[in-house]
């Protein structure tokens, strides 16, 4: 089942094994429960500290426990975690086994504290970049805690769940048989939903840290330049962030950072973050700014206001909260998000297999969604506001041969019909006669641009027609003291390797503007004063 490098990596990781672990299956007689099977016992040959036994004592099959010996601590998948899940599988092995997380001894322990019986069902894809986070983090909460159990659920082969469910975006986890939440999720957000006063704790300790010689506002590529730029200059440093990583997380591949040939948007992220963590930085992860206030003294602290209701003071502040996906803004969108509106085809496509589908955007996003989509629905329309599309013509060529996908130019998409549970459709507008039109479809893939994450700055900085931050070359905006970065501000193609120069531009222009408004004042200007 497993190639010769994969294997000899998990090998290598099963070495770390320190308590003995079971492998139980429930099979049936269909080939994957056959692949299943040669799986697990191609894993129980590389320790003698793993057992597999097949028993059928699950509904679901193909599935498995992972058990550790003599307790009640196991975790379990339901279908053959692979593809992006295989680093799922491996830590679960290590967990369950007596390998200790690298995750903060607090969130551990706060895990651990978890009062209460939660039973979390995830549906994946193997094809979902954004999954193996919340299942990794749902599987390490079965291992700490006793209240917690786990079943991860590979969604293409549980189409009936899926269907009756209406899941139409992964990943999806169900607590106690309720939907718990859709969408990439870390430990500490998960956490902090199940623990009451959890944010209140965090706000607290929050506004209790003393002010910041730089505060950076956003995790992502020019966050984390910032702030190891920072951090070595021997400053106090402190980073806020939403989510460590950013737009990267939804990055399918990257193959072009310098002296990176390929990587993957989470891998990379978690590399990022664990470069930052290498200094003395304090990281404030899952904080949302709302507010910034500027300095009412030269030279005096800026303050940012968080969500939470905790402030944070800093002598300079540099901002790199990124972009999003852009939504279309037509009725019907909001409601069907996750059930059948969607913005990453690389997510949620497994879940389309054989029904009809919508790309919306005929840039390279678009075309590229609009090419992997057609191996596997039936039938793709690609959507483009312009009388042409802007994707690379190599990449347009192969769209057009591809015998079940339409193209749609000149047309203005203006709502996502539903029937109240997921998409049954979307309204368009011919642009070249006003003519409308409709399509029945069961899902709408969004691919039309990036939006800055910048709404919360609106009045209190210089902000262009498009929303982003001016900045000049130094990274410097319009109020003294904060500076900006990455794909938030108004430098061109946003891409990483951009975005991580202009965060050490701006830790650097922030330095520099520390060194220069903490001078003592000269000789004279002492005299007459």
């Amino acid at each position: 089942m497993l190639d010769a490098s994969l294997a000899g990596q998990l090998k290598s990781l099963l070495e770390r094994l320190t308590l003995p672990i079971e492998l139980v299956s429930s099979l049936d007689d269909g080939p994957k429960s056959i692949e299943l099977a040669e799986l697990l016992t191609e894993i129980a040959a590389m320790s003698d500290k793993i057992t597999y036994e097949r028993r059928d004592d699950d509904a679901r099959r193909p599935s498995f426990a992972i058990h550790r010996t003599g307790t009640d601590i196991e975790v379990r998948f339901a279908g053959i975690p692979l593809g992006h899940e295989f680093t799922s599988l491996a830590l679960a092995l290590l967990q369950v086994g007596g390998y200790p997380s690298k995750e903060a001894p607090e969130l551990l322990e706060q895990v651990q504290r978890l009062e209460g019986q939660f039973h979390f069902e995830t549906y994946f894809s193997l094809s979902c970049q954004n999954c193996p986070d919340v299942v990794q983090a749902l599987n390490l909460m079965a291992v700490l805690n006793p209240g917690v159990s786990h079943v991860a659920i590979d969604g293409a082969l549980y189409q009936d769940e899926v269907d009756g469910r209406q899941i139409m975006a992964v990943p999806t986890v169900y607590l106690n048989g309720e939907l718990f939440g859709s969408g990439r999720m870390s430990l500490e957000e998960i956490v902090g939903k199940l623990d009451v006063g959890a944010a209140d704790r965090a706000a607290a300790a929050i506004a209790e840290k003393d002010p910041f010689d730089v505060l950076i506002v956003g995790g992502g590529p020019a966050g984390a330049a910032a702030a190891i730029y920072a951090a070595r200059k021997g400053i106090r440093t402190g980073i806020a962030a939403e989510r460590f990583g950013g737009q990267v997380l939804d990055t399918m591949a990257i193959e072009n950072y310098i002296s990176v040939p390929h990587t993957e948007g989470p891998k990379f992220a978690a590399e990022l973050e664990n470069h930052v963590r290498q200094y003395d930085v304090d990281i404030m992860n899952t904080q949302r700014a709302a507010k910034l206030v500027p300095a009412v003294t030269k030279n005096g602290l800026v303050e940012v206001e968080l969500e939470s209701g905790a402030s944070l003071l800093a002598r300079t502040v540099i901002l790199s909260t990124g972009a999003r996906w852009r939504s279309m803004n037509v009725p019907g969108e909001t409601e069907y998000r996750n059930k059948g509106v969607t913005y990453c085809p690389h997510c949620d496509g497994p879940l389309f297999k054989g029904k009809r589908v919508a790309v919306v955007g005929g840039g390279n996003s678009g075309v590229e969604a609009a090419i992997d989509l057609a191996g596997v629905v039936e039938h793709v329309t690609l959507i483009e506001f312009d009388s042409m599309l802007r994707a690379d013509e190599v990449l347009q060529r192969k769209l057009r041969s591809l015998p079940n996908v339409d193209i749609l130019l000149s047309t203005l998409t203006t709502e996502v019909l539903g029937d109240g549970n997921k998409v049954t459709g979307l309204a368009y507008q011919d642009r070249t006669n006003e003519e409308s039109h409709t399509l029945e479809l069961e899902g709408v893939f969004v691919q039309i641009g990036l939006l800055p994450n910048t709404e919360w700055l609106t009045g209190g900085i210089e902000l262009s027609p498009r929303g982003e931050i001016v900045i000049d070359d130094h990274g410097r905006t319009s109020v003294p003291g904060v500076f900006a970065a990455g794909d938030c501000t108004t430098v061109p193609y946003k891409q990483i390797v951009i975005a991580a120069g202009a965060g050490a531009t701006a830790a650097l222009s922030a330095f520099d503007h520390l060194i220069r408004t903490s001078a003592p004042a000269t000789e004279s200007a002492a005299v007459a004063q």
